[in-house]
This record gives C-alpha cells, structure tokens and sequence, in this order.
C-alpha cells in the first residue's frame, strides 16, 4: 500500500492592531535597554582582592604608599645589608577583572620619572603630583621605580581558591585545644610539632592529607619535621619565625665556605610523601639573626627524600643561607612563590634544585644576593651531604616557568655543583629584572656532564652588577675544581636583551671537557627588532673550547 501524505502548514490568524502595538513597544523596550546598559557592558569588572595584613615586626615604609580598587595595601620595607640597597614589597591577591593601583611618595613630592617591570607586560600609567596610578588585568610579580627611590616590589598573587575551612574533620588548628598556641607566648615549637605529627597521623589512617591551620599571628619556632600526609595551611598574616638562638635549633651542616653551622628550620622525614605547605603566609628567616653572635645560618625549607611535595602561596623572606632546598627528591611543584632576600648578605640564594626529579616552579619572583633559581648536584664529601644518609644522586626533569628572578649574580642558572649528571632542565617566559649574569651554566666543580638545557622566552631587563669578572647577558663556562665536566646541548631561544652589560657574553669549555651543541635561536639585541645573526653581533666573543654553534631565527 502506498500512502501520498501532504503535510499542511499550520495557519496563523492574521496580527491584530493591537498585537502589532505590542511588538513595536517590545522593540522599543530593548532599544531603550541596549542603549542604558551599553556603557555598562562595556566597563571591566573590578577584581575582587584580598589584601595581606602586616604584622607588626615589619616596618612600614618611608618612601611609598599604596592602594589597589581604592584599599589600602601595606608596604613593607627590606632593609640591605653593608651599604646594600634596599627595596620594599606590598602584597595582595586578585581574582578575575582589573585592579587599580596607586603609588604615591610619602613626602608627596613630584614624581619625575617612573618605570613598571615586567617591560614585556606594557603597563603603562599616569602621573600626577606625587602619585603614579596604573591598572593590571591579571596577577603579575611587579617591580616599580619612581625616581631615586628604593624599587618597590609588588607582588599580585592570584586569587585564593584552595583555602580549607579553621576547624572540622581533619583540621587541626594550632590556637585550638590541644595545641592551644599563644604566639606572644615565647616558642611554640612543641605545640607546632605536636599538631604536625596529629594531622600527619590521620591523614596515612584516611588515605589523605590532615591539615594543620595556622591562623594568623607570630610564631616563634625551633625546628620543625613534616611527615607523610600532612599539609601546613598558613593563613593571611601567619609568620613562622626564626629567630637565630642557637639553643633552639639543630645544627644540620657546616658550610665551610662561610665557616657557620647551618640549620634547616623546616624539613621533610626522609621517605616521606604528600606533603603540602600552601596558603599566603610567611616563613621568615628573620635576617638580623643572622648578625646575632651564635653566627647560626638557617635554611627556611629543605625537602629530602620526599616524594610528592606541594609549595603554594607562601613567602619566604630573609634567609640567611640557600633559602630553599628541595633535595634527592621526586615529584614537587613550587607554585605562587615570593623570595624575598636581603641584598648584601652572600650565599643566600632563592630555591636551589638539588639531586632531584621532576620539579617545576611556576609563577613565582625571586630576589636574593645569589642566585634566584639553579639547579646543583654534589656528592657525599661535600659539606651539605657529610651528616646526610644515602648516595647522590643525578637531576633531571627541572622546570622553572614564569618566574622574576633579580640578584647580584647569576638570574637563571645551571651550576655551580655538576658532580652528578645534569640533565633536561628548563627556564622558561621567564625575566630578569637585575642581575651580574642573566643566563649561565657555570660547570665549576664536578666532572659529570650538563645536559639537554634549554633557556626559552627570556627577558633580560637589567645588568647592573658583577660577578667574577661576568656583567654579561650569556655565561656558558665550566672550572677545572673537583675534575672537569662537558656542557652539551644548550639551547637558548627567544630571548630579548634589552642590556647587553659591559663585559663579553662567552662560551668557554675546558680541554677535554667542551661546550658543545649550543643553539641560539632568535636572540634580540639591544634596541634591534631582528634577531642577531652572529656570535659578533651577540656579542659572545669570549671563546673557547666550543663545538659548533647553531645560529637560527
């Protein structure tokens, strides 16, 4: 059977006056609309931030103030040492949308002349009288110089999302019973310890992280040891402090090039897994300690033999040596992270990767008398590892993303400790606001080889120091201490050189052990649009010991 089906549209009734009145008031309506809210629709959303409270132990600037969205931001100041320069940082984090800053000079002069760092960033903003005013629309590490005064550092982190609630389930609060923990009532060393120790229980008997909260306040501590399955929360305005009083802490190491005994403020158990600091306090090696006559160095935090290590959020200010040490360990990320160092206190470097696997520091400033952010391996001879069980070991796998590194010597670095392998380590969109040297790999002890190094998307603002006779955009360069090592496979890509320094860039081997493989792609001299199209024009005219150099771009 077939079937013929026509199908009929539907009729619709013919539209009545009053139907056609209602239609052109609707239209009306939404013109009317579009037209009232158009201005609306257009005007950026304004972030919500959270500004971080200043405890009391910080002096507040004499040079700056500042506000974001019209709130007003505390500024910090960071005393030099010995003649060294200052510089102050405020801080506060920012969701989605824009930010307003001012800055103004506390003795309202005029301001002359200013500049914003990151350059790369392209804000710009507006003078009048004594205060600069500029909008950021998104998180950023920020460095602001207004005339002669000391840089301002302003750290924007991004806005919080992973705060966990102050008491509950696995929460373990330290101002809570049992702990209880008064921070004006002198160290609270054992509460703090107690409390570690609980939260790390619970979390191995649940299969997760216990959580010990620390609300904001002081703290005086001595040593401090995480075990597996415990997260450290340091609220807004949370200060772990070192204070340098020797009869408080354990003496770790001997640093023999500085001739004092070093302790790690806080460390991870050996064998230890998932484990977390995170939040947007401050671990705080109080750097005047420094100065007191027990001579006690402190490292702030030394991850070792760990497995699965989280840093998120925090500050790290003052060490007074190598500041942070993620050592002989696997699997750790370093994200959000301020290091703010005196300038004129040696050897007080940012995070040094060591003996370690499959490590990445993302978003995070830098700023210390030495280097920043490096990579180094030793053996067991060697002052840090004499009281330290186990074998060295090789690195590889280190990545360093996004960061500001700024310093009197090295901004990003490989080196100086080759004494294991080396191997696949990466900085990246990075910049260097000031340094000696801008991108290194100094091979100075050690016969292992560094290799598969990779310097990508790196802005080089500033050089305005020296080290060992260096005041240059590119040191390659390997010593002949503790035997001789090869440097093969460094690739440098994409970098902008606005300061070139004063003395020859160089890329100088050992016999026996050269610099092979090297690979500059797309490197931008001072004030040239294109990509310099030899080692001349790059100014690399220290050489020696070198294999063939590949030029691309």
């Amino acid at each position: 059977m077939r079937l013929n089906v026509k199908l009929r549209s539907p009729r619709h009734p013919r539209p009545t006056l009053v139907h056609r009145l209602l239609a052109v008031g609707s239209l009306v309506v939404a013109m009317v609309a579009a037209v009232l809210l158009a201005p609306q629709a257009a005007e950026a959303a304004v972030a919500n931030t959270s500004i971080y409270p200043a405890q009391s132990i910080y002096p507040l600037s004499t040079d700056y103030r500042v506000t974001v969205n019209g709130r007003n931001v505390p500024v910090l100041q960071n005393q030099g040492r010995n003649g060294y320069q200052s510089y102050d940082t405020a801080q506060f984090a920012m969701g989605d949308g824009d930010a307003t800053l001012t800055v103004t000079k506390v003795n309202n002069t005029n301001i002359g002349a200013y500049s914003i760092s990151p350059q790369k960033l392209g804000i710009t903003g507006s003078v009048s009288g004594p205060t600069l005013t500029f909008t950021v629309h998104d998180n950023a590490y920020l460095t602001v110089k207004l005339d002669g005064r000391p840089n301002l550092v302003i750290a924007i982190d991004p806005g919080e999302t992973n705060r966990p609630a102050s008491s509950g389930t696995g929460i373990f609060n330290v101002r809570n019973a049992p702990y209880s923990v008064d921070p004006n009532a002198g160290y609270a060393t054992t509460a703090f310890q107690k409390a570690l120790d609980d939260a790390a229980a619970w979390g191995s008997a649940n299969g997760r992280q216990g959580t010990v909260y620390v609300p904001p306040g002081v703290y005086n501590l001595g040593n401090l040891y995480l075990r597996s399955n415990v997260a450290l929360y340091l609220e807004q305005g949370a200060v772990l402090r070192y204070t340098g009083e020797r009869a408080n802490y354990t003496v770790h190491w001997h640093k023999v090039s500085q001739n004092r005994d070093i302790t790690w403020f806080i460390s991870t158990r050996y064998s230890s897994k998932n484990i977390s600091i995170y939040g947007r306090g401050i671990i705080d090696g109080n750097g005047a300690a420094s100065l007191q006559p027990s001579n006690l160095g402190v490292n702030l935090l030394t991850p070792i033999y760990t497995d699965g290590f989280t840093v998120d959020g925090i500050t790290f200010r003052e060490s007074s040596s190598w500041a942070i040490m993620p050592t002989r360990s696997s699997n750790m990320t370093f994200r959000n992270m301020k290091i703010f160092n005196r300038f004129g206190m040696g050897e007080n470097d940012g995070i040094d990767v060591m003996e370690s696997t499959n490590v990445l520091v993302s978003n995070a400033i830098g700023i210390a008398h030495d280097d920043p952010f490096s990579t180094k391996t030793w053996d067991s001879t060697i002052d840090l590892f004499r009281d330290v069980p186990g074998d060295p070991r090789p690195l590889s796998g280190v990545t360093f993303e996004d960061v500001v590194s700024w310093t009197f010597c090295y901004g990003l670095k490989v080196g100086q400790g080759v004494i294991q392998n080396q191997d696949n380590v990466t900085f990246r969109r990075a910049v260097v606001y000031d340094a000696a040297v801008a991108i290194g790999v100094h091979h100075k002890y050690g016969s292992a080889t560094a290799s598969r190094i990779r310097f990508e998307d790196i802005d080089v603002e500033h050089l305005t120091y020296s080290n060992d006779g260096n005041r240059t955009w590119l040191a390659l360069w390997t010593g002949n201490t503790v035997g001789v090592g090869p440097v093969t496979g460094v690739t440098v890509s994409n970098v902008r050189v606005r300061d070139a320094g004063t003395t020859p860039a160089r890329i100088n081997g050992q016999p026996g052990a050269p610099i092979t493989g090297v690979t500059l792609d797309r490197v931008y001299m001072p004030g040239s649009s294109t990509p310099a199209t030899s080692l001349g024009a790059m100014n690399i005219t220290n050489l020696s010991d070198y294999g063939p150099v590949t030029i691309t771009g």
